[in-house]
């Protein structure tokens, strides 16, 4: 999903491109990683790969753990060696979600769950190679390509008269679309360290389910729901919203309402009149 979006963006650009696909390169392999930078002179790697299933992280943690952490480090050390530069995408999940306001970089990490272990377990692994890097966390990400929220939400309001969403997890909706062109312009950037995706505004899941469905046009009700009565495997952070202290270097993001019409414009479910429908 990410890796197409970043991909597509890069070339549009004007950047020579060589995405590899986990069929091609696979990073838990560290020979193939270390072999696969050092064939050519790349001038930045950017990582989409990771295992993204959160709830399934609970019980095969340390599968996730060897994509997310262990094949983070294989790219980086590989990358470090190269002189390459390397832009990592992490999550907002390394926080525990229990901060009043926004999470800015300094923030102490404290995952709760097996998914955030993981991904900050990544983070720590290219910090730790030494090499040139920039870690870009987003949350709640969305986009064609690959299974979302917002697709879900979209689906199931065609199967069902109501659905039920939970309405006390906050945070920060990011459309690939978006979050794309950050990564490459991260990847030409000489800051270096962690930085967050940060894009005006905030919500609920319950507040995107209502939006996405207010400008696909669906008589579908969306009705809100707490967390507790609504159990996963995995803990999710109350409060995940991301805001950024790093400056003129910071990672700036439109309002979330403008991501989400431009992606469902893109797919064809509204068009860019319907804007005024996600409030």
């Amino acid at each position: 999903m990410l890796g197409s979006a970043v991909a597509a963006t890069a070339v549009a650009a004007g950047h020579d491109v060589g995405a590899r696909e986990r069929s091609r390169l696979d990073i838990t392999d560290a020979a193939a990683v270390q072999e696969a930078i050092g064939a050519e002179p790349w001038d930045a790697v950017v990582n989409c790969a990771a295992w993204t299933d959160v709830d399934g992280a609970e019980e095969h943690e340390a599968q996730a753990t060897a994509v997310n952490g262990e094949g983070a480090g294989n790219l980086a050390r590989a990358c470090a060696a190269a002189g390459t530069r390397l832009v990592h995408v992490s999550t907002d999940y390394v926080f525990d979600g229990t901060k009043a306001g926004p999470y800015v970089e300094s923030d102490p990490a404290a995952p709760r769950s097996a998914y955030g272990r993981s991904k900050l377990a990544g983070e720590e692994a290219v910090a730790a190679a030494g090499g040139d890097h920039a870690i870009l966390r987003a949350g709640w990400l969305y986009g064609a390509g690959g299974g979302n929220f917002v697709d879900t939400i979209l689906r199931l309001a065609g199967e069902r008269d109501s659905i039920s969403v939970v309405d006390d997890q906050l945070g920060r909706p990011t459309w690939t679309g978006d979050l794309a062109p950050a990564l490459v312009a991260c990847a030409t950037a000489p800051a270096t360290g962690i930085f967050h995706a940060a894009g005006q505004g905030s919500c609920t899941w319950f507040e995107l389910a209502r939006a996405a469905l207010e400008l696909a046009g669906s008589p579908c009700r969306v009705e809100p729901t707490s967390t507790e009565s609504f159990p996963r495997p995995a803990p999710r952070p109350a409060n995940s919203v991301l805001d950024s202290e790093r400056g003129a270097d910071a990672v700036r993001l439109g309002a979330w309402e403008d991501g989400l019409v431009a992606y469902l414009t893109d797919i064809g479910v509204t068009q860019p009149a319907a804007a005024g429908g996600a409030q």
